[in-house]
């Protein structure tokens, strides 16, 4: 039986078994800290997927109007009436995970709200940034190496091209969860 919940809605905790080496968590709420919630207390690396504001209300109001049958105006509504939670429980999260992918268009996405297409991967890089290097440890000299089209922006960023945030993720994060198994 599946549960019925609203949008913004959570489901129910459940205990984890004992033999468990890694919890995967994939959600909009992974580091969210509040009054009465410290989630990224709890998790051992936190990894942060985000597009670029603009890039993320056009992927919205596409899948708002494919997936929901909403109008643009309904969905930009919907953006509006939730921009308090956005502004103060989404966005500070990102300062909270050990590595953000960030995606931003190459492409013109200057008005969201008229745009027609979602900009490919291929009209598109991905800023990769390390909150704390000593942590998170990664050879950018092999990410460089394996990745072309990439380079470094700072000393704890390397940008790849879009359609190569796949490969950068299996690339950047096999090391360092292997590393967080072998040293639990």
């Amino acid at each position: 039986m599946g549960l019925s919940l609203n949008p913004g809605e959570f489901t129910p905790w459940e205990k984890v078994g004992d033999n468990t080496d890694l919890l995967f968590y994939e959600g909009l709420h992974g580091a969210v800290v509040s009054n009465s919630v410290n989630m990224a207390q709890y998790g051992d690396l936190k990894i942060g997927v985000v597009p670029s504001v603009n890039l993320e209300w056009i992927q919205k109001i596409h899948r708002d109007n494919a997936e929901r049958g909403y109008s643009a105006e309904e969905t930009v509504d919907t953006i509006l009436r939730r921009m308090p939670d956005y502004i103060n429980y989404i966005t500070p999260q990102f300062s909270q995970t050990d590595i953000n992918f960030q995606r931003i268009a190459t492409v013109d996405t200057s008005n969201p709200f008229i745009t027609r297409n979602i900009p490919a991967p291929d009209e598109s890089l991905v800023v990769i940034r390390f909150k704390n290097l000593s942590k998170t440890i990664v050879d950018f000299l092999h990410v460089k190496n394996m990745i072309e089209g990439s380079f470094m922006s700072r000393r704890n960023t390397i940008v790849v091209p879009g359609n190569k945030m796949g490969l950068a993720m299996e690339v950047i994060l096999y090391p360092i969860i292997h590393n967080l198994i072998n040293n639990k």
